[in-house]
């Protein structure tokens, strides 16, 4: 059974007449003789929608019943039953009724269409997954309703129904949209002029891209090649050279005179992996290319012209800017015009703007010695007098030979020299050997000139065949010599691309890496200031410089951030590795300003939340203590006279009851903000738990919490009285939380403290309780600031106490945790050092 297709009525916002148009193709179809049925039309109440839904025939919708409500909703299987040609089915991103066999309509559309039934439907632009965000932040509305993109986009049709926005502020006003009671806001709110531009311009792009997906596809299919120019589309050729910003800038502008092009940068890269441009500067361009809303693409091909235009093609593209080649006219005459004359010659229907720069023509100037080593290059210019010396005196007690076999002897030695030292020593050899043949063999012997024209001929052809030879050699050893820096550098490259992935490098470690890959004696980042002066953001090595004017080398890593190193000069191949290195560097940095923002956000956040929460402890739990104060001052002040003195004995206990309670929450935030702000000073003292365990429980009724402390436990290495606040706190939480339960005081030693505190022996005491315990989940969040058991409301307090407590015992060398007490409850245990002896 073929699948139906799927035509969708597209439209901007509410009221454009999306389901109108849909009806209307629906009486076409029918009035042709198409088998065709109403599923579900919404018409909200539009008179002239509904009238427009009448002669056609509807299949029964079913209801659902849902919360006491019975909804419509669409009979999928009566449909499927019924089996016409085509369905109408309205609001393509409708959510069902729960019960529904499918969340969405759009998935009973899927059946339908399963079955071989062609279906009419409609849908909105902020229904569109993809959009609903930018909709939202337009119209201020978020849609519940929502259909994927991807869906959509597989329609057979999609119909767009538009009217200017002004017409449809004019519909709506005449009642023909929504109900009279509903204009006046519908105008003020989702369909204010703006909002109706915006939503509009997001549907025509939306459906523009859709367009040229199709006409990709049509271009594939058919195998067209040409490109056609339906969408303006500018692909800028980058090289990497210090002119492609001013190639960008000009694709820029020329994209400016129209409205919805593409701006494409490419940079072709050889396989082999070398590359004459700068990757910093391509890291730069590409910067360019993306602020400016175009986007960049690297290809690799050996011709690169020819990659070029493939892509251009591919992508449809109607222009391509290239800049004048910086090959000279020498250059040019022997064969190199550059990139842009070969696209120029091979563009077809692409025009190509050749945009002039100033380094056009400035080829850099042709090396004299292949880079094969200054030592091989001295030795290969003395080899090339000393092996046609040598060979022609090896030869001189043979008159008998020939020319040709003179001539062959003394190419082997050409060979020899090009082997040593490359392209130019082995000219020289070629050209000092010619010369050596006419003077000994040619006649006459003995001078330079030459009788026989054929002997002249000889002497040409050896010398053309040597400078060949020659330049071949010497192209093969520089090529040889380049791959193999380049799979250096591509194992540098891969090296430092998995040591970034495999660790979270510090950008001091970076610089130690790079000074011992370039084998330098010191790296420095310098920041600039506002000044001018100079900043050591992050070094390595002795001795790094301070100044760029101090180093042997500097690189600008971005505005105001330089790269200065000290040890040696680097050559041109090792620059274009560094620029590798320093990219990574610049992303680490940034990566650590990123990090460094999370952390103060975070801080920002913490601080507010507490600053929030002491706000609301203040405007509740410190109001009550300081209202009842004032409730008992006011009563004794005024009605001394007529008060018992027990009354009286009972005001001043609640006076004094009150002051406590204040002075603790006060206490409490004080000592917070001590902790927060690391001001807590700790006095290092032998402290026994019999004291400090009487003194923190000397405010809570004796029948409260049972003691029981080991006899002669060794004294701790503590601040007594941060000891006795801490241990106040964590028995005050027992006895709030799990009160009517058995708590327990309990006391040992034995035992080490974790190895960041440094692996000492400690004595442990536990406040046990049976109540109802904590989830586990939920341990780590109760020792933050602000955070109570169910965030209830359960005694006064402002949920400070384990905080606070936990801040005095790591300040202290402690430790503070929470287990579960077997059987139920909690047990909070305090870990703290035994006392060795006063500190210095």
């Amino acid at each position: 059974m073929d699948r139906g297709s799927l035509r969708i009525f597209f439209g901007a916002a509410p009221g454009v007449g999306k389901t109108y148009g849909m009806l209307e193709e629906a009486h076409r179809l029918a009035a042709s003789g198409t088998d065709i049925v109403v599923a579900v039309v919404m018409d909200h109440g539009r008179a002239q929608t509904a009238a427009l839904a009448e002669g056609l025939e509807h299949v029964p919708q079913r209801m659902v019943e849902y919360r006491g409500t019975r909804l419509p909703e669409m009979d999928v299987d009566a449909v499927i039953e019924r089996r016409p040609h085509t369905a109408v089915v309205d609001e393509y991103a409708h959510t069902n009724a729960p019960g529904s066999r499918n969340e969405k309509r759009w998935q009973d559309v899927e059946e339908l269409l399963n079955a071989g039934i062609d279906v009419l439907t409609t849908v909105n632009v902020q229904h569109l997954a993809s959009l609903n965000d930018v909709v939202e932040s337009i119209t201020g509305t978020r849609q519940q309703e929502m259909v994927p993109d991807a869906v959509v986009r597989r329609a057979d049709q999609i119909e767009l129904v538009d009217i200017p926005p002004e017409l449809l502020r004019q519909r709506l006003s005449s009642g023909l949209v929504y109900a009279p009671d509903k204009i006046d806001a519908a105008l003020a709110n989702y369909f204010r002029l703006g909002n109706l531009s915006a939503l509009r311009e997001i549907a025509l792009i939306w459906l523009a891209d859709r367009v040229e997906e199709g006409l990709s596809e049509y271009r594939q299919r058919h195998r067209i090649d040409e490109s056609w120019p339906a969408r303006e589309r500018v692909v800028v050729a980058l090289t990497g050279g210090p002119e492609g910003e001013a190639l960008v800038r000009r694709a820029a502008r020329i994209l400016s005179r129209v409205s919805g092009g593409d701006l494409l940068a490419v940079h072709v890269r050889r396989p082999d992996g070398l590359s004459e441009g700068s990757e910093k500067s391509l890291a730069a361009q590409r910067k360019l290319v993306e602020d400016l809303g175009g986007s960049y693409q690297q290809l690799a091909g050996d011709d690169v012209a020819a990659s070029l235009l493939d892509f251009a093609r591919s992508v449809n593209a109607t222009q391509i800017v290239v800049g004048i080649s910086r090959h000279s006219r020498l250059q040019q005459l022997l064969g190199r015009g550059g990139v842009g004359s070969a696209v120029v010659r091979n563009s077809g229907e692409i025009d190509v703007h050749m945009v002039t720069h100033s380094l056009a023509g400035r080829a850099p100037r042709l090396r004299l010695t292949p880079a094969l080593g200054r030592r091989r290059t001295i030795v290969g210019y003395a080899l090339a007098f000393i092996f046609p010396i040598v060979m022609t005196a090896a030869l001189l007690p043979f008159p008998q030979l020939n020319l040709t076999t003179q001539a062959l002897a003394h190419l082997c030695a050409v060979v020899a020299v090009a082997f040593v030292g490359g392209l130019w020593p082995a000219v020289v050899a070629a050209v000092f050997d010619s010369i050596l043949l006419n003077y000994f063999v040619t006649p006459p012997i003995g001078s330079l000139t030459i009788d026989d024209p054929q002997n002249f001929f000889a002497l040409v052809v050896f010398l053309a065949v040597a400078v060949a030879f020659s330049l071949v050699v010497g192209v093969s050893a520089r090529r040889s010599q380049d791959a193999a820096r380049a799979r250096t550098e591509a194992g540098t490259l891969s090296e430092l691309a998995r040591g970034s992935l495999a660790r979270d490098q510090s950008a001091e470690e970076f610089l130690e890496q790079l000074r011992g890959e370039f084998q330098l004696a010191a790296v420095s980042v310098l920041a600039q200031n506002g000044d001018g002066s100079w900043a050591v953001r992050a070094r390595a090595g002795e001795d790094a410089p301070a100044h760029p004017e101090e180093a042997d080398g500097a690189d600008r890593l971005e505005p105001g951030l330089t790269v200065a190193w000290r040890g040696r000069p680097l050559s041109g191949g090792e620059r274009r590795l560094l620029a590798a290195f320093e990219a990574h560097l610049a992303a680490l940095l940034e990566r650590q300003e990123l990090a460094t923002s999370v952390r103060e956000t975070i801080r920002l956040g913490e601080a507010n939340r507490i600053r929030t929460s002491i706000l609301r402890a203040v405007s509740h739990d410190l109001r009550t203590p300081l209202a009842g104060i004032r409730l008992a001052a006011t009563a004794l002040s005024r009605q001394r006279g007529k008060m018992t003195a027990g009354e009286q004995a009972e005001m001043l206990e609640a006076i004094d009851s009150y002051s406590g309670r204040l002075d603790k929450l006060v206490a409490n935030l004080l000592d917070m903000s001590r902790i927060e702000s690391d001001a807590v000073t700790v006095l290092h003292e032998p402290v026994t738990w019999l004291e400090v365990v009487s003194e923190a429980l000397a405010d809570l009724p004796p029948e409260a919490v049972r003691v029981d402390l080991a006899p002669n436990l060794p004294a701790v290495d503590g601040d007594r009285g941060l000891l006795e606040r801490a241990l106040a706190n964590i028995v005050e939480n027992a006895v709030k939380y799990a009160a009517g339960s058995n708590i327990v005081v309990v006391a040992t030693a034995g035992g080490l403290l974790g190895p960041a505190i440094g692996d000492r022996p400690v004595s442990e005491l536990r406040v046990v309780d049976h109540g109802t315990g904590i989830p586990p989940e939920r341990v780590m969040a109760m020792f933050e600031p602000f955070q109570r058991l169910g965030d209830e409301q359960k005694g006064p307090g402002i949920g400070l106490g384990l905080a606070v407590a936990k801040g005095f015992i790591e300040a202290m060398n402690g430790e503070l945790a929470a287990e579960p007490t077997p059987g139920g409850g909690l047990t909070m245990v305090l870990r703290m050092p035994l006392y060795a002896g006063p500190r210095e």
